[in-house]
């Protein structure tokens, strides 16, 4: 696409000619031309992804974290600054800031949850840019199973509940694709197969700090639209202590595991951390390992997407739904995960510093019940039909087609199959390097040499069995079957079948089909970053200059396979080769019955173990790539992406009006590359030879590698204006980009020839553009004396140029984009263009803005409630874009996936002596999103929520402690619906999970 060049040098030139009069005027003027030039900035170019927290070493009186990981200095990022006092003091004003909050930390002496509060107030307090942190005993020390739930206690900052567990992050409204995460500086691979992170892979026991950065910095790398996350490792050479070793066990209980055959409801949480100092303090080994197991449990009650196209149902046109389930999810998950850090300072001029760490996920879940499918399309006939006031079908009968389709007997698309969906997952996060750091008088040299992966395996399989006349005979025939359902809004709807004990007979019920679908990822990075900074000693304006450059080669890949066995509603005998319905004993087939008050009233069904079936018939399966299911090999490729950064930028310390004033101005350049490696279907043996997994060679398709190379010039402005000595204002303007999902930069494709046209479907496109955005904010931070509490207001606009979409174009010039059209035989000419299903940039973009509140006090009272304690966030988020969807049958425009108008968490804490203990609560109202929990992925509506956590600890003495913490304490469920509440599409409850256990310090 070529270059992005910067359409005029506004901020650049406006800094330039702020130049004349006194020294005075000079200051003065200067402020006034940056913040023109951040408004300015609509007209410019983009903005580079916010940086990481300026964070010196925890002072040695500090006391440690519940985990042994100390609060202070990372294990070394490398776009973050030591901390350390410079040779001489007069060289650099804004290392005053950095003074600061050494000394605040160094003065809390308070514990529990008030230490990690006012710890991370000075954080925020004392940083070049907004953001917002949590730190390491208001992580691992509290009801967290993970990163994602510590962050949902910062402003402006949600999750969505996967499994009942925090998982996927939302930052102002923002998904998962469009946040940046880095561990210790360097961006991470995911195991989500997209961009996002799935957070559960980080265990909080390994994480020493986590910081949001809302605002952008020329010295961070780019990616951050919504924000950058970035989490640190902890520098054993910062511990107070020469030696530590810390130990924390807990047993846990989930309370809904009872009510699901096969789970089980006991399960532990391990961790165990070790820090020490060697050759006289300048050698530091930092060791951690945490071990996580928990069950895998829900009951659902689902309703499946609505047909876009209304059937004649009583004279009247209706909407019909795909069908109707109930399900029970039994599983175990477990994640392990290990630290090790070694840093070596022989002198204050230099430091190198080793991390690696490694995570290992494994979930092996079932999901078992009965499915009625399928209603729509003439599949079923419907009577007694209730409808809703928009036209959806809400309730009645869905029942066989008497005689089956044109009165063939057993030819039907409709059935109440009993199911045993099982889904193993395997992931692994590694995220490894290499820093060093040299300074000496005003400068600093940093290199960075690192390398990550990550790689996920999913296995899943979806089994159906169906009820026979006949079975044993030569020709079993599907029986005549009916179902009665009534949705209840976000309530658990009804679902009752006729003639119920059939499908608990195992003389009736047979295994109808079986099929595989295994999807494997690989996300590699390897990155180098080096970075050079100057510190003035009176430079009236700057007090540093620091420009750097960022390499970095990112590959990443998917392997899609399947296997299958029979067919569905039980048409085996229409199927080539023919593979009849397998007969069930009652040892792969165990009757099993609803429990509990949402769901006791269902159908009793059988609970299927599908492998079991099969290996009693002697088929095994072999899931491979195979021509006869082409989106395996289409859907299968990989993508390279290169991205070469540059960066400079300088570190504002000035005086303005008698106010000091800090901040930066900065500027990135990023040229990306990418490229994607993958298949384009042909036709008419028109391609290259080549092979699927099982041999089969086809000539219907040929290799392509498309893609493109850009450049972006990415402006950054931080100001903070100190009022007084505990009040001050910031303001940040940037242009800010994130990289399209880098699934949907695939380039396999394929066609099929309609009505002498050639037509293209994908869903991906190799020559995306990144999303982009400007981005303003204002902050007014008020600070209670003591690091007691902050009460802080931000108001923050972002306008983003373009979202993803994925489109069908009509009449598509295929040749003049690329793409090998082939010849017609019948003309001897190329066909005619089709249609293109595809991805691509939209150019109506839109707005996301909004208002974020934070409120945090300890000590607040006097006496015996001296240790009473409040932490108190608000965000108000909204955006004029919408998407477009007819799952609801009726069209329809939902909000941008991910966002919630309401998003709010509270904390009531009393620590006291011994004695800790916390109440915290967060909420988020509705939001769209794009991921689903029943058989299909749908977008739907997530009902408001709110998820109550309490946890309780005593500390014996300095060395042992006990506690007691509960998770989601009232089983708030997860509900979503079809934009309109009555419309239910799931209604998932998780239990709640009762935590009990010891720590142990040395």
């Amino acid at each position: 696409m070529g270059a992005r060049h910067f359409k005029n040098n506004c901020l650049l030139k406006r800094h330039h000619d702020s130049g004349g009069g006194t020294m005075s005027f000079k200051r003065n003027l200067l402020v006034l031309a940056m913040a023109s030039a951040g408004i300015g900035m609509v007209c410019e170019a983009h903005a580079s992804s916010p940086a990481q927290a300026t964070v010196p070493s925890t002072a040695d009186n500090a006391p440690a974290s519940p985990q042994g990981w100390q609060d202070g200095t990372s294990a070394n990022a490398p776009d973050q600054a030591t901390g350390k006092q410079a040779a001489d003091d007069g060289k650099s004003r804004s290392k005053n800031s950095k003074d600061k909050l050494i000394q605040t930390l160094a003065t809390i002496n308070v514990t529990g949850f008030s230490r990690s509060i006012e710890s991370s107030i000075d954080y925020q307090r004392y940083s070049d840019k907004i953001e917002n942190v949590v730190t390491s005993a208001d992580i691992g020390g509290l009801p967290d199973q993970s990163i994602a739930d510590a962050l949902t206690r910062l402003p402006g900052v949600s999750a969505q509940r996967i499994g009942g567990e925090a998982s996927q992050i939302n930052i102002r409204g923002l998904t998962g694709n469009f946040i940046q995460t880095t561990l210790n500086g360097r961006v991470q691979p995911s195991t989500s197969g997209s961009n996002y992170i799935q957070f559960d892979d980080y265990p909080s026991e390994l994480i020493n700090r986590v910081a949001v950065y809302k605002s952008s910095q020329a010295n961070i790398i780019e990616g951050g639209v919504g924000g950058t996350i970035a989490m640190e490792t902890a520098n054993p050479l910062d511990n107070p202590k020469s030696q530590s070793f810390n130990v924390d066990a807990r047993g846990s209980y989930d309370s809904r595991a009872n009510q699901v055959y096969g789970a089980n409801p006991r399960a532990y949480r391990f961790s165990a951390a070790y820090q020490g100092k060697f050759l006289n303090d300048t050698l530091g080994i930092g060791l951690g390992f945490a071990d996580l197991s928990q069950p895998h449990v829900a009951e659902q009650y689902v309703n499946e997407s609505y047909s876009g196209t209304p059937q004649v149902i009583n004279g009247k046109p209706v909407y019909l739904n795909s069908g109707v389930q109930i399900n029970q999810d039994g599983g175990s998950e477990r994640r392990r995960g290990y630290l090790g850090t070694v840093v070596w300072q022989p002198n204050e001029h230099f430091k190198l510093t080793g991390t690696t760490f490694f995570s290992k996920f494994h979930n092996g879940s079932f999901q078992r019940g009965m499915r009625a499918q399928l209603f729509t399309n003439g599949g079923a006939v419907i009577t007694n039909p209730v409808v809703s006031s928009s036209g959806a079908l809400i309730g009645g009968t869905a029942s066989s087609i008497p005689g089956g389709y044109f009165g063939i007997p057993g030819l039907q698309a409709f059935s109440v199959a009993t199911t045993d969906n099982d889904q193993s997952n395997d992931a692994n996060v590694f995220s490894g390097g290499l820093n060093a750091e040299w300074n000496d008088g005003p400068w600093t040299v940093t290199a960075d040499f690192s390398a990550s992966r990550a790689h996920s395996q999913t296995v899943g399989s979806d089994v159906t069995a169906d009820p026979y006349n006949g079975l044993g005979s030569g020709f079993p025939l599907i029986a005549d079957q009916s179902v009665n359902f009534a949705l209840h809004g976000l309530n658990v709807g009804d679902f009752s079948v006729a003639n119920p004990g059939m499908y608990t007979d195992l003389g009736r019920m047979a295994l109808s089909s079986y099929s595989v679908y295994p999807t494997i990822y690989h996300d590699r990075m390897k990155a180098f970053r080096s970075t050079v900074k100057y510190e003035f000693a009176d430079n009236p304006v700057f007090s540093a200059i620091e420009g750097g450059i960022y390499l970095d080669n990112h590959d990443y890949s998917a392997d899609r396979k399947v296997w299958l066995y029979g067919s569905a509603w039980g048409q085996y005998w229409l199927s080539t080769p023919n593979q009849p319905p397998l007969a069930l004993n009652s040892s792969n087939a165990v009757k099993t019955c609803w429990k509990g008050s949402e769901f006791g009233n269902f159908p009793c069904f059988f609970a299927l173990n599908g492998s079991a079936i099969l290996a009693a018939h002697g088929v095994t399966p072999d899931p491979q790539k195979d021509w006869s299911q082409n989106w395996t090999e289409t859907q299968s490729g990989g993508v390279n992406v290169k991205v070469r950064d540059a960066f400079l930028q300088g570190d504002i310390d000035t005086t303005v009006f008698d106010r000091e004033l800090t901040g930066n101005v900065g500027l990135r350049v990023v040229h990306t590359s990418q490229y994607s490696p993958g298949l384009q279907q042909v036709g008419n043996g028109a391609g290259e030879p080549i092979a699927d997994g099982r041999g089969v060679i086809s000539t219907d398709y040929i290799h392509v590698n498309p893609g493109q190379t850009y450049t972006d010039y990415l402006p950054s402005l931080n100001l903070n204006l100190h009022l007084d000595d505990n009040n001050q204002m910031r303001f940040a303007a940037a242009k800010v980009m994130a990289r399209p999902p880098i699934n949907l930069l695939k380039s396999g494709v394929a066609s099929y020839i309609y009505n002498g046209t050639y037509n293209l479907s994908s869903g991906t496109n190799p020559l995306l553009d990144p999303m982009y955005a400007t981005q303003y904010d204002l902050t007014f931070e008020h600070y209670f004396p003591d690091s007691s509490g902050v009460f802080a207001a931000d108001v923050f606009y972002k306008h983003i140029g373009s979202f993803v979409q994925t489109i069908t174009d009509q009449n598509y010039d295929f040749a003049a984009h690329g793409y090998t059209v082939p010849t017609n035989p019948k003309t001897g000419k190329p066909y005619l263009n089709g249609e293109f299903q595809t991805a691509y940039n939209n150019t109506k973009g839109g707005y996301v803005r909004g208002i974020e509140l934070q409120f945090m006090k300890t000590h607040f009272l006097p006496g015996v409630w001296s240790g009473l304690g409040v932490a108190l966030n608000y965000a108000y988020t909204r955006s004029g874009t919408k998407v477009e969807s007819d799952l609801g049958g009726f069209p329809q425009k939902q909000n941008l996936p991910g966002l919630s108008k309401n998003v709010a968490s509270a904390a009531l804490f009393f620590d006291r002596g011994k004695f800790s203990t916390r109440l915290a609560a967060n909420y988020r109202s509705p939001f769209v999103s794009a991921a689903q929990v029943s058989f299909t992925y749908q977008t739907v509506y997530f009902a408001a929520e709110k998820v109550f956590d309490y946890q309780a600890a005593y500390h014996f003495n300095d060395h042992v402690s006990a506690l007691f913490q509960v998770l989601n304490l009232t089983d708030q469920p997860t509900r979503t619906y079809f934009g309109n509440a009555t419309q239910t599409s799931t209604i998932q409850y998780f239990g709640r999970t009762i935590y009990a256990g010891i720590g142990l310090k040395f």
